[in-house]
């Protein structure tokens, strides 16, 4: 059984810096591609981030770049999610999610697993 369980959300000022983490059990994690995904209330879901099996293919959100950077640990079965100079806009339950094959990886369509999601509050 997959299970993605994310945490390290919270409150946090403009400018400040917060780090998501994901831990993932159930599955070969190198094998998978690694997603984080954003939703703020009254809106839909949109990519943030996503990074390859081997951490060294990275894409980005236009709306992040620059300030977040995705990063994972093979190891540990953990990706992160760094996240500087916040901005109340980055408000959302962060999810991140899993997936083996696809193409366009900056929508949910190739994602198999989700997690339940992480609270992010950045006040002004």
């Amino acid at each position: 059984q997959v299970q993605l369980v994310e945490s390290g959300g919270g409150l946090v000022q403009a400018g400040g810096s917060l780090r998501l983490s994901c831990e993932a059990s159930g599955l070969t994690f190198s094998s998978y591609r690694m997603g984080w995904f954003r939703q703020a209330l009254g809106k839909q879901r949109e990519f943030v981030a996503a990074i390859g099996g081997s951490g060294g293919s990275t894409q980005y959100a236009e709306s992040v770049k620059g300030r977040f950077t995705i990063s994972r640990d093979n190891a540990k079965k953990t990706v992160y999610l760094q996240m500087n100079s916040l901005k109340p806009e980055d408000t959302a339950v962060y999810y991140c999610a899993s997936g083996r094959t696809g193409t366009d990886w900056s929508t949910a369509r190739p994602y198999a697993y989700w997690g339940q999601g992480t609270q992010v509050t950045v006040s002004s």
